[in-house]
């Protein structure tokens, strides 16, 4: 049978964990946050397509591009929210600039931060501030519902309370919504709220918080071809390209949608009808 005490002792650990100690940034370029324990786990290779096959939003590229060489310069830049349409490479963009920024020489890693541990990330804050490395916090899909109470945790990363962020962390999120959280949402909580200001304000407010916001809207058919023309040009596939249109067009068309993901979908079925490796 476990001694009482320690049981106890084991109790208080959990309670109150003793300083996690910081990792060795010089194994990767990118990092995973995770919290049971918490730790900061390495990624050997990053998951991402190249800078230039991301097509059709060269407005929201060249702007988070620009934010983000500012920030690896040691120069002001702007926490960034990416929202709109699903599949047209908002989280691609980020992963892909990330990898465009290390090219040209500059020292940044990037850690990916999931939605659900946002109530740690003060503790996360804390190691990344103290070491000697410019940090992309990176949180795919964040979004909160009626009765998510972790927003609050994520005005700690957009102000920093008292102490203000670490200046050597810049953090962007992608979202399929601009205020993060659903529009019939802020209306039930307008209409049944004692006081309806006030309740949709301290949620849609955080939006407010990123000093960047870029929108991503459905591509049009044009862009969804010179998608996948991009990507054959890459990976050297040949293919007439009316039957490339064809075929594509058609793809969509079963997808009931166009966007940079079902671009890369069909793609990916192309390249293995013609025995071409993406590895």
């Amino acid at each position: 049978m476990t001694d009482p005490l320690d049981r106890i002792a084991a109790a208080l650990e959990r309670m109150a964990p003793a300083p996690l100690a910081s990792p060795d940034f010089t194994t990767a370029e990118a990092f995973v946050w995770e919290t049971e324990p918490e730790r900061l786990t390495p990624v050997p290779k990053v998951s991402r397509v190249s800078l230039d096959l991301l097509v059709g939003i060269n407005r929201s590229r060249d702007t988070l591009l620009e934010n983000t060489l500012q920030f690896a310069k040691g120069l002001p830049a702007n926490n960034a929210l990416l929202w709109g349409a699903r599949g047209m490479g908002k989280s691609s963009l980020v992963k892909a600039i990330h990898a465009e920024i290390l090219t040209r020489g500059h020292d940044l890693k990037i850690v990916e931060l999931q939605r659900e541990d946002l109530p740690t990330v003060s503790r996360l804050m804390r190691i990344l501030g103290a070491a000697p490395h410019n940090f992309l916090l990176f949180c795919d899909d964040l979004s909160f519902s009626h009765d998510d109470q972790h927003y609050k945790s994520l005005k700690a990363v957009l102000d920093g309370g008292i102490s203000g962020r670490p200046e050597n962390v810049l953090f962007y999120a992608t979202s399929n919504r601009r205020h993060l959280m659903p529009r019939d949402m802020i209306e039930n909580e307008r209409s049944s709220a004692i006081n309806p200001g006030e309740a949709v304000e301290e949620k849609v407010s955080l939006s407010d918080r990123f000093g960047l916001w870029l929108g991503f809207h459905p591509c049009d058919q044009d862009d969804y071809l010179a998608m996948i023309r991009g990507y054959c040009a890459a990976h050297d596939l040949k293919i007439d390209d009316d039957t490339l249109r064809a075929e594509a067009i058609e793809w969509q068309a079963t997808r009931g949608a166009r966007s940079g993901r079902v671009a890369w979908q069909f793609f990916t079925d192309l390249a293995g009808r013609h025995g071409i490796s993406l590895r």
